[in-house]
């Protein structure tokens, strides 16, 4: 697992996404999900690949009030934050090239 990766609690939320000097990338997801699981090397791989972007993981079952907060319903939904803003949203697994087009498109 990278350690580029940061898998953050509710608590943490405010400071390591919203108050972040960078783009984050927050990845909703639980570990009885299989696409998440399907997603889990992908960011690990653009973690390693993309330094002007952060990525966390929220795991939705330990952690809802950020879930609830931002109305995830499906798993994986990943969200992209910038300036402490919303930029996009996007649910389901994608394959690499995919994901990083949506992450450069929308930082």
């Amino acid at each position: 697992m990278s350690d580029k990766v940061l898998h953050i609690t509710d608590d943490q939320f405010e400071a390591e996404v919203i108050k972040s000097d960078k783009p984050v990338l927050v990845d909703f997801w639980a570990p009885w999900c299989g696409p998440c699981k399907m997603v889990g090397p992908i960011i690990e791989s653009l973690a390693e690949k993309m330094d002007n972007v952060k990525f966390c993981k929220v795991d939705i079952d330990q952690n809802v009030e950020w879930a609830s907060k931002l109305k995830v319903m499906s798993i994986p939904t990943m969200v992209i934050y910038k300036d402490g803003e919303v930029m996009a949203s996007q649910i389901g697994a994608l394959p690499e090239e995919e994901l990083r087009r949506f992450i450069e498109a929308n930082i």
